[in-house]
């Protein structure tokens, strides 16, 4: 089969689409032929070196994507079963091995591309804003990135909720996105956002911070009110300034860890939180915008593609 792999950390040059052996599913997993690949900036940190990887050279990155049961080890999913799953490694090819217990089944209404579009970033999103935080009516929330995939997700999800959101952007041009799927405070990462953030929440503080800067977390510290919380869940713009505890004691505050594995405990927990995700959408209370679409084949353009900044929806690869 083919796949896209790299064997040595660095830019996207060391991106090789390449035949190497196809899989074998063992009792309960499933053999799944891939109809989209949902490519995430995790994959840019692999390649890269930054995050962990399963398995030795050639390295395949990806976790997300949708498909079709071709063989079956499983009682629970036969041949021809419409399968997606979010936390499977190796997906970056043409047939991937995925274990019953991961697997969200698709029903015929949900397309391929649009289930590798939303799962990992719209999980990711679903427990940011329901566990890490429960969200309430009335709560005044800040996003940072919010014109990024899981941004984008999150701050509709923080209204769905009865949250209002302050959406944060490094893009003058991607205000006009946050305006369009319905965040009330737009704001450009000037050198005046935090003053700007302040008269919003009338110098109270906001009730919660989403920050997947890192950088940026002194300054979600500050802007969250006493009592408040903020959720550090990336590292997009560098690692954080160690925080002072003596700080959150003083002031109340909570800082919160977050990351979709921890919460990805159970089939159920899979299926149950991804359904909910797939109905919201069906019942157009969630936008998402349509994803930018490369070959397997072209993977080092994708790659390059998503560290550009230049896409407003997901990208996703097809083999």
């Amino acid at each position: 089969m083919k796949a896209l792999t790299f064997s040595d950390f660095g830019a996207a040059d060391v991106l090789e689409y390449q035949e190497i052996p196809k899989p074998q599913p063992v009792t309960h997993e499933v053999l799944v032929e891939m109809k989209a690949i949902g490519l995430n900036y995790a994959d840019i940190y692999r390649r890269r070196g930054n995050y962990h990887l399963k398995g030795s050279p050639p390295y395949i990155a990806g976790y997300e994507g949708a498909g079709v049961v071709i063989e079956s080890k499983s009682q629970l999913y036969p041949v021809g079963s419409r399968v997606a799953f979010a936390d499977v490694p190796f997906a970056n090819a043409e047939y991937v091995v995925v274990p019953e217990h991961h697997i969200i089944p698709l029903q015929d209404h949900v397309p391929f591309e649009l289930a590798a579009s939303v799962l990992l970033q719209g999980l990711t999103a679903h427990y940011l804003c329901h566990d890490s935080y429960a969200v309430k009516a009335g709560d005044i929330a800040l996003v940072h990135a919010a014109a990024g995939g899981v941004g984008q997700l999150l701050s509709q999800m923080v209204k769905l909720m009865g949250g209002t959101v302050i959406g944060l952007t490094r893009k003058e041009e991607k205000l006009a996105l946050l305006e369009k799927i319905g965040i009330e405070y737009p704001l450009l990462l000037d050198a005046n956002w935090k003053k700007k953030v302040s008269g919003i929440s009338h110098n109270r503080g906001v009730d919660v911070v989403f920050d997947s800067v890192g950088s940026t977390l002194a300054d979600s510290l500050s802007l969250s009110r006493t009592g408040g919380t903020t959720v550090f869940y990336g590292m997009s713009g560098g690692d954080p300034a160690p925080v002072d505890p003596r700080m959150l004691m003083d002031s109340s505050k909570k800082l919160v860890g977050g990351d979709l594995w921890n919460y990805l405990t159970s089939a159920f927990e899979r299926k149950r939180r991804a359904n909910q995700i797939f109905q919201w959408i069906l019942n157009e209370q969630l936008v998402v915008n349509p994803p930018v679409k490369f070959s397997l084949a072209e993977g080092r353009a994708a790659h390059e593609y998503l560290e550009s900044g230049q896409s407003a929806g997901k990208v996703l690869l097809i083999p």
